[in-house]
């Protein structure tokens, strides 16, 4: 194992554009900083899926001032990972990717040990996202080689039953993919219609697809038991149903890792959020902070790269002053 003497300023953990955003203004203000990634630079934008075209216009996104230009007017995924890989090249960002944090210890300096290596901080920025950790249904058969928390393209799904469960943004765009590869597509939604939060240019598209019967919609349902060849739902209506099923794709939300949280030591609010100051951005435990979706713990769908891209700002600001640097 790899180790260092070097105490860095601040730690942040998680590439991806909140992280990226930290790092921005860590070194504008002349801290020494690392960034610690676990997987590849904005693993999470990676992950999305490969057709995805983002609500926010590009402006939004930008992060560092630095300009993001695209073709249209609504940016896609793969748009996105290049703008961010120049943001990381153009201010020459200090990363390590593939390096995940598995324990921190606290001395008079946080200690944080990878696999291979230990870095040393008197801060630390949890910048972990949410993606990684998917809300379980705890069903029987959620386990099952079928069964997926994650959409990422449609072609696998040619000619097969799918369900998809949920009534956000992710389970309508990818229902109306799945349709347009010849799945045979059902929808199953415990609420009585789609959430708020589903873009309206792709309302009309959902429901002329259900209105042709191209996708079958499941409203006020949820699903029981998840078997070998078919599911078991039940409706508010309609009780006890069983459908012939090939796949699931159960796109039902994910939360922040707190498991994590709570080796840390941190304290978490009525939302599930760690409790912090959201002047500063510091969590209950001094020297840590938090930035991007995971201040919102279970509300993550409210924050986004544009309303999200300035905690740096607060957060590094906050340790230039000096103020929490005594331990």
């Amino acid at each position: 194992m790899s180790k260092t003497d070097r105490v860095y300023d601040v730690v942040i953990i998680g590439a991806g554009p909140g992280g990226l955003a930290c790092a921005i203004d860590a070194k504008k203000r002349k801290l020494d900083y690392l960034v610690i990634e676990k997987g590849c630079l904005v693993n999470t934008l990676f992950n999305l899926p490969r057709n995805l075209v983002f609500f926010s216009t590009p402006d939004l996104l930008e992060i560092g001032n630095l300009p993001f230009i695209t073709s249209g007017d609504k940016p896609t995924r793969s748009d996105l990972l290049k703008y961010y890989r120049k943001v990381a090249d153009y201010f020459e960002l200090n990363i390590k990717l593939y390096q995940k944090v598995e324990t921190v210890d606290k001395t008079s300096h946080f200690v944080l040990h990878c696999k291979s290596d230990v870095y040393h901080a008197k801060n630390i920025v949890l910048a972990t996202g949410q993606y990684d950790h998917a809300n379980p249904m705890q069903i029987p058969g959620e386990e099952m080689a079928k069964v997926s928390h994650y959409f990422v393209e449609a072609h696998p799904y040619y000619r097969k039953k799918v369900a998809v469960i949920g009534g956000k943004n992710s389970a309508v765009e990818a229902a109306l993919e799945l349709a347009r590869t010849d799945a045979e597509v059902t929808l199953i939604h415990r609420g009585s219609e789609f959430t708020e939060s589903v873009k309206y240019w792709i309302l009309p598209d959902i429901y002329n697809r259900i209105k042709q019967g191209r996708i079958a919609v499941k409203f006020n349902s949820v699903v029981k038991e998840i078997r070998q060849e078919s599911i078991l739902i039940e409706g508010a209506d309609s009780g006890l149903e069983e459908l012939d099923n090939d796949f699931v794709l159960a796109l039902t939300g994910y939360k922040p890792d707190y498991a994590f949280f709570s080796k840390l030591g941190l304290e978490l609010d009525e939302k599930e959020a760690p409790v912090h100051d959201p002047k500063t951005l510091q969590t209950n435990v001094t020297g840590i902070y938090i930035a991007g979706v995971v201040i919102a713990g279970c509300d993550g769908g409210k924050v986004f790269i544009e309303n999200s891209r300035h905690h740096g700002e607060l957060i590094m600001g906050n340790i230039t002053n000096g103020k929490d640097r005594n331990f």
